[in-house]
């Protein structure tokens, strides 16, 4: 079988474990300058993966992840040998990151990307209020709540369940919106959106109660108000193992204890 690529580049993160690894792989399969390879080979945990995956959208960059971080959800494996082959047989999923554009409490403005999700916290002691619109139509005149996020199937195991949001298969062309600890209503657990949506969030009394925005690791403070929707012309690539593919630990995380 003919290989898919053509050069690698390996690129780790600041832990000890992921810059001997990048040693060791220099050494065995030699390295591409970044601007030439087709392939970037992350070795780190999720949050180098989340970072690679920023840095790679748009450039028809494939990332293969190998964990020498903690979690690695997003990682394949680590194993010197067989490299070639394991890239070669590897599942491609391509996706649209959701975009993030903020009105600020200083009268600027600002974009990012989440490839994981959009959050809302609070800035203070005090709960914040905030106004829910889909598409225009107001859905939640005032929600009171430390947080709320809007995640991507990629995201939600992250974040996302850690706060009791459904997990997504990765291929659902779904969204969820998921309160951190609602007030009022007390009720509302979140629901589950079409990924064509545009999501309006205003935020109430911004200056008796601050919020600030964040996309995966971009922190907007003090906004006022934040716009959220799936951008359709920016894409991010990422290449798992045939036999631990993404959906498949997708899926298997709703099983687990």
């Amino acid at each position: 079988m003919p290989r898919t690529f053509q050069s690698l580049c390996f690129l780790a993160s600041t832990s000890p474990e992921a810059l001997a690894a990048r040693e060791e792989l220099i050494a065995l399969y030699g390295q591409a300058p970044q601007e030439e390879a087709d392939v970037m080979v992350a070795l780190g945990g999720d949050g180098f993966m989340l970072q690679m995956l920023h840095n790679t959208m748009n450039s028809g960059k494939r990332v293969y992840g190998m964990n020498r971080g903690s979690v690695g959800f997003l990682m394949n494996d680590y194993r010197v040998g067989n490299l070639a082959e394991r890239i070669d047989s590897a599942v491609e999923n391509a996706f649209h990151p959701l975009e993030m554009r903020t009105v600020n409490a200083d009268g600027t403005t600002s974009v990012a990307l989440a490839i994981n999700e959009v959050s809302l916290f609070r800035q203070s002691y005090q709960a914040a209020k905030l106004r829910v619109e889909i598409d225009g139509h107001v859905r939640l005149e005032e929600l009171i709540c430390d947080g709320l996020m809007v995640t991507t199937p990629a995201g939600s195991t992250a974040y996302n369940l850690s706060a009791h949001g459904p997990i997504l298969p990765l291929e659902a062309p779904l969204l969820a919106i998921t309160p951190v600890s609602a007030f009022r209503p007390r009720r509302w657990r979140g629901a589950l959106l079409p990924n064509k949506v545009t999501v309006d969030i205003t935020v109430l009394e911004p200056e008796k109660r601050p919020v600030n925005a964040v996309a995966d690791n971009t922190e907007v403070k003090s906004v006022l108000s934040v716009r959220i929707a799936q951008t359709q012309d920016t894409t991010a690539r990422i290449l798992s193992d045939p036999d631990r593919s993404w959906s498949d630990r997708i899926l298997a995380e709703q099983f687990s204890d």
